[in-house]
């Protein structure tokens, strides 16, 4: 069932809603008007009926009831035993089935000890209080505790559910959700779910730490870390310098280095399927941080559905696949017997997961080529869909795909403007995606969750979204409790989504109604470690009282993180200890000479810092030395990331001394690095140091170099 809301959007009046079916649509030759004078037509076509809340559905409704645990198990799906979350004891979580206008009655339990849990419903159009965000629409459930859901199911298509709290879909909080429509839409022979997803052995705070304290341990581990070897093994040194001097940072496709990626929760997953068949995959990406590459070793994948909602059929080579997203693809099993992969490999080609469709000998299918991370293009050009859409019909064939949004086509007409005086009443919004991976800062106009909560919406107005992307990475950008229109030059069936990657250096437009009742809906990042830094807001419908203010869970909101790195040499030891929040720093530094005698040089600063974007910042503290006779002082002054990424420091003390330092590395392969620092200070002269690192471990590796007060020395690099 296709449905819609109108809605006058000029006074923004409580007018009843108008539920059409399919076949009934408004359109520019005939359009359906309500009996108010300057009305506007706002409507989608997808599920638009009012709400149904707990205990509300007619009597034709089927209740079907599921229960779900989350509870701590052992895990081992990349070699070694590790603790993990699981749903019902699996992972991923049981696959939930449903017939379009169901009553979905699901009763989560929390197995877990001293750690509250969520769950989702990811892309379900449901009453807010039931879309499962803690603290915002939700509450979350408490240890021992357990919470019911129940909303009438007002769609069809693939879907899928997570937990929402902190990190827990990374640790194995995730499922899928097939709601079968009324009348069959598709003709296939057989179908399946495959559900992705990305694995660390890691816990995922100890991930988020990492990726805070700018470790490039993850970029080692995969190869992927930029050297001036590898630049000039590939003669792209020029490139390389011309990156440093813009400062723009080192480019990597993906944060995180993976154990293990996972079809079904398994490496290589085996289905069923006979020769001739046409089957259709259910794909749920439900990585944390990992876009997919899928293809089929039978042959072009065949688009009929995306996120749950059907779209005319389009062949693809190979499909990008954002965090988050759905796909419904046709594949068909050879005549011959055999049996074919198809495979999801990790954008940075860092591994793949596969599921084996048939019982025959295996076809296997490929990767695509890795990414040449020194060329910008690779990156940048991933950019140039969004401003000619006609060119994603490379997406049809090409080694390393866009996402194929200018390939998509919706089956039925979108359209929410239809006249002049309804395009001036939309609401143009532009919102820049920013981030910062030095710090790992995440956010929208460069602020994060924490700074600009609330985008506050009218019911009814139409807001257009341009989502403009001023980082190196992609971004899979979800609003919750809606569909949205992507505009990409399809006209009136532009498709409805409720994800979309926004890619590099690019932009996407997206279109949508408010036509829920109310609200705080969340709007994020669906790369995790991006939301949890801040890449997040909330859309607030108006009229909940003068005083409402969203509640957001405390932890998304400055976060809290401590590292300590530190070198322990045979000459001397220095290093800082960090307690980061959000702009701020609270710094513990210290550089210490280990020579022997009474007078060994010690210099400790305790200082605080405010950044004002990720190249200026304030530093205010107080210094403890004996260096060349000094003594303590109060100093305050700037630090300033200068081109070629040169780190500087400028400060004055309370005795009108000026102190001028700078410093970088340099990596000279994937684990060899090149460091080098130098200061003047009025007061006590100046000083430098040179030295080369070698990294053993992510906590561990060597170091040694010459510092022109202790002389040469060698030790140990260390991290925590």
């Amino acid at each position: 069932m296709v449905l819609c809301k109108l809605a006058h959007r000029s006074t923004f009046p409580e007018i009843p809603d108008f539920i059409m079916q399919r076949g009934q649509l408004p359109s520019p030759e005939r359009p359906i008007r309500m009996p108010l004078a300057g009305q506007v037509l706002a409507w989608t076509m997808v599920l638009m009926a009012p709400a149904v809340g707990q205990g509300s559905a007619g009597p034709e409704s089927r209740v079907v009831t599921y229960d779900l645990t989350v509870a701590e198990i052992t895990w081992s799906p990349a070699g070694r035993p590790v603790k993990a979350l699981a749903l019902n004891g699996g992972i991923p979580g049981p696959t939930l089935e449903f017939q379009e206008g169901d009553l979905a009655r699901i009763t989560v339990h929390n197995g877990l000890e001293g750690e509250e849990a969520s769950i989702h419903w990811h892309g379900l159009l449901l009453p807010n209080e039931m879309d499962g965000v803690p603290y915002l629409t939700t509450p979350p459930i408490q240890p021992g505790a357990s919470h019911e859901f129940e909303f009438e199911l007002r769609q069809s298509g693939t879907y899928w559910y997570h937990s929402h709290t902190g990190l827990q879909e990374q640790r194995g909080v995730y499922g899928a959700i097939v709601i079968h429509p009324r009348e069959p839409d598709v003709q296939v022979d057989r179908e399946h779910v495959v559900v992705l997803s990305d694995w660390t052995n890691q816990h995922p705070d100890e991930v988020m730490r990492t990726l805070m304290r700018s470790s490039e341990w993850y970029s080692q581990k995969k190869g992927t870390t930029q050297s001036l070897y590898g630049a000039f093994r590939r003669g792209q040194l020029g490139q390389f310098f011309d990156r440093e001097r813009t400062r723009m940072q080192p480019m990597d496709v993906s944060d995180v280095a993976y154990d293990a990626f996972l079809a079904n929760g398994e490496v290589r997953d085996a289905l069923p399927g006979e020769p001739g068949e046409r089957v259709l995959l259910r794909i749920v990406n439900a990585g944390a941080s990992s876009y997919f590459h899928v293809t089929s070793a039978a042959g072009p994948l065949t688009i009929v559905g995306a996120d749950g909602i059907r779209v005319k059929p389009v062949q693809v080579q190979r499909l990008l696949m954002g965090m988050a997203e759905t796909y419904d693809v046709i594949v068909t099993m050879p005549d011959d017997g055999a049996a074919i992969e198809v495979r999801a490999t990790a954008q940075d080609v860092s591994g793949h997961a596969s599921v084996i469709l048939g019982s025959g000998p295996v076809r296997e299918a490929s990767d695509p080529r890795r990414p040449d991370l020194y060329s910008m293009s690779d990156t940048v050009t991933a950019g140039i869909e969004s401003v000619h859409p006609e060119r994603g019909m490379d997406a049809a064939t090409a080694d390393r795909p866009f996402a194929p949004y200018a390939l998509l086509e919706a089956v039925e007409p979108t359209t929410l403007v239809h006249t002049p005086e309804e395009e001036a009443q939309v609401r143009k919004i532009t919102m820049r995606l920013t981030g910062d991976m030095r710090r790992y800062r995440w956010g929208f106009d460069d602020k994060t969750l924490a700074e600009d909560m609330v985008v506050w919406v009218e019911k009814g107005e139409v807001l257009r979204i341009e989502l403009v992307n001023d980082t190196m990475m992609h971004h899979p950008l979800h609003l919750h409790g809606h569909f949205f229109r992507v505009l990409n030059g399809k006209g009136d069936r532009s498709p409805l989504k409720h994800t979309v990657d926004v890619p590099p250096m690019g932009k996407r437009v997206i279109e949508w109604v408010a036509n829920e009742e109310g609200g705080d809906w969340f709007f994020h990042c669906h790369l995790l470690y991006h939301m949890d830094a801040g890449m997040a807001r909330v859309f607030s419908y108006r009229g909940r009282g003068p005083r409402h203010v969203p509640q957001v869970d405390p932890k998304l909101l400055n976060p809290t993180f401590v590292f300590v790195n530190a070198s322990i040499q045979s000459h001397m030891t220095m290093g800082r200890a960090v307690v980061m929040r959000d702009r701020e720093d609270f710094l513990l530094r210290w550089d210490l000479g280990l020579d022997a005698g009474e007078h060994e040089d010690r210099e400790i600063d305790l200082a605080w810092s405010h950044y004002f974007d990720q190249n200026l910042a304030t530093i205010l503290g107080y210094r403890f030395t004996n260096v060349h006779g000094a003594a303590d002082r109060a100093f305050a002054g700037v630090r300033y990331r200068l081109p070629y990424l040169v780190q500087s420091e400028w400060t004055f003390d309370d005795r009108g001394d000026l102190r001028a330092a700078i410093e970088k590395e340099y990596m000279l392969t994937t684990r060899a690095s090149l460091f080098g620092s130098a200061e003047y200070d009025t007061n006590t002269y100046g000083e430098y140091e040179v030295g080369l690192g070698w990294t053993l471990s992510q906590r561990i590796g060597l170091i040694g170099g010459y510092h022109s007060d202790h002389g040469v020395g060698i030790g140990l690099s260390l991290s925590f």
